[in-house]
């Protein structure tokens, strides 16, 4: 019998260990078009996301004016002039496959821009790093700070970075109860402890997650826990533009000194000169110019730095910019770049998410705010009435999806001389049933249909009700069987 082999032996020198320990990742406050892009976004996101609730939208009275609103005790959903119902969930099923859709468009157009500009841990982390710098000051203050001793002015700065970063957190917390009830109000009640318990703990959820993800894990969040970059790994294709560093132009690097030297001698010098200051702006804490990587959420900052570097150095910029590994091969070989946004890829991405709103478009504009189902008793499915007649009994439920009460008239369609008759409710015309609805509800009737016995009809035939609005002419129907005993 072979003799088991220690698991310490199995390692080699090559093997690294199976976790890598977080190493606290300073990066640099930089300048430049994309950090302009992101503050931007930022600025755009955390508005719609902290102001949307309060914003009043007038939907007549008796319902709520509140703009976006899910309203989960009278199961609605409000989006602006839109109002959808349980029974719509298909629309939030269209969403997400929108949603899904723009991801991979965005993905074959320019990499991760999802994640380095409008990825809620992007921007929320970006906003840490803001309140962290403005607090303890830019990179080699804080390196500068950890690496000395703790002192009272330092705890105190610490102190006041947490209890910012506690607001903020808990404001993100705050806001996002107030889209599942009137913002106003809830706010009122939650500064005099009059809300519903699940409020507040809902809050401290959503405080603890964004404190701890945003101003702990960061980055560790992007390489770690996120399933996107591995998904958007196997989604991408040559003709994707990533942030990238051009080695074609870059290598070999050497100080400016140095370059000015060698390209004396009539040999190439890279316009990278080492300073690394891609590194050092790095929200993730990684060098661009190793090659795509996992921990890379293509935010551009590296861009703005080497951009920033190049113009002192009196250089071209670009030397780290969105680009992809054909257009670097073509440089070596001398030719013309190609860029590619339109390709099969993208025409069918973006076809897709035509047909989608398209079609989501066409069921909202043509839905009908009136609907009826039925549904047949059970026991007794038929019964057999003195005079020989047959009478069957039904459920109606009607649904008025208006914002005012509606009369309807009912008729009936299936076995012939068939008559309605409706249970617990008054009519004006008993021939042909007239029921108030009310405004934004469903209301359930109890029906009879009764027909004369015909011998030579089939055991099983189709009825239908037919429901018309009165005063709109909106008409609803459903189908069901009307059977022998």
């Amino acid at each position: 019998m072979n003799k088991p082999v220690p698991p310490d032996e199995l390692m080699t020198d090559e093997d690294g260990p199976l976790y890598a320990p977080r190493k606290k990742v300073y990066p640099q406050s930089v300048s430049g078009r994309f950090r302009s892009i992101k503050w931007r976004l930022m600025a755009v996101c955390l508005g719609v996301y902290y102001l949307l609730p309060f914003v009043r939208w007038h939907r007549g009275l008796g319902a709520p004016d509140q703009a976006v609103l899910i309203d989960f005790p009278n199961r609605r959903f409000y989006f602006f002039f839109i109002e959808l119902w349980p029974q719509e969930i298909y629309y939030f099923t269209g969403l997400l496959v929108l949603a899904a859709l723009a991801l991979f468009l965005m993905n074959a157009l320019g990499g991760r821009i999802w994640c380095g500009y409008l990825c809620p841990q992007t921007v929320w982390t970006d906003l840490f790093y803001a309140v962290e710098r403005l607090v303890e000051g830019d990179r080699r203050a804080q390196i500068k700070a950890d690496a000395g001793p703790m002192t009272a002015k330092r705890a105190g700065r610490r102190a006041l970075k947490h209890a910012i970063w506690l607001m903020i957190a808990w404001w993100t917390g705050g806001a996002w109860v107030l889209y599942f009830a009137d913002a106003p109000t809830l706010v009122r009640d939650l500064a005099t402890f009059q809300a519903p318990a699940i409020a507040y703990v809902w809050i401290a959820m959503l405080t603890a997650s964004t404190y701890l993800l945003a101003g702990y894990m960061r980055e560790q969040v992007c390489v770690y826990m996120c399933p996107w970059p591995r998904i958007q790994a196997a989604l991408t294709d040559e003709w994707a533009l990533n942030v990238t560093y051009k080695y074609d132009r870059g290598e070999p690097r050497c100080s400016v000194k140095k370059a000015f030297d060698i390209r004396s001698l009539g040999e190439k010098a890279g316009d990278c000169i080492d300073c690394n200051q891609c590194v050092a702006v790095c929200p993730t804490g990684i060098d661009i110019r190793d090659g795509a990587q996992l921990g890379c959420i293509q935010c551009g900052l590296c861009i703005d730095a080497c951009d920033a570097v190049m113009t002192k150095v009196s250089r071209k910029t670009g030397l780290i910019g969105y680009d992809n590994d054909i257009n670097v091969q073509r440089r070596v070989a001398g030719k013309q770049e190609i860029f590619k946004p339109v390709r099969a890829r993208t025409v069918v991405y973006a076809g897709l998410i035509t047909v989608v709103c398209a079609v989501m478009l066409y069921a909202l504009m043509s839905r009908t705010l009136l609907d009826v189902n039925v549904l047949h008793d059970r026991n007794p499915i038929a019964v057999r009435l003195s005079d020989g007649a047959i009478r069957n009994g039904y459920t109606l439920r009607f649904l008025n999806k208006r914002g005012f009460d509606r009369v309807i008239a009912i008729d009936v369609d299936g076995p012939a001389d068939a008559k309605l008759h409706v249970i617990g409710a008054d009519s004006v015309t008993p021939d042909r049933p007239m029921i108030v609805l009310a405004r934004d509800t469903t209301t359930e009737l109890r029906v009879l249909v009764t027909a004369p016995l015909d011998e030579r009809a089939e055991k099983s035939v189709p009825v239908t009700f037919r429901v018309t609005d009165i005063g709109l002419g909106e008409v609803a129907s459903a189908t069901d069987h009307f059977v022998l005993p």
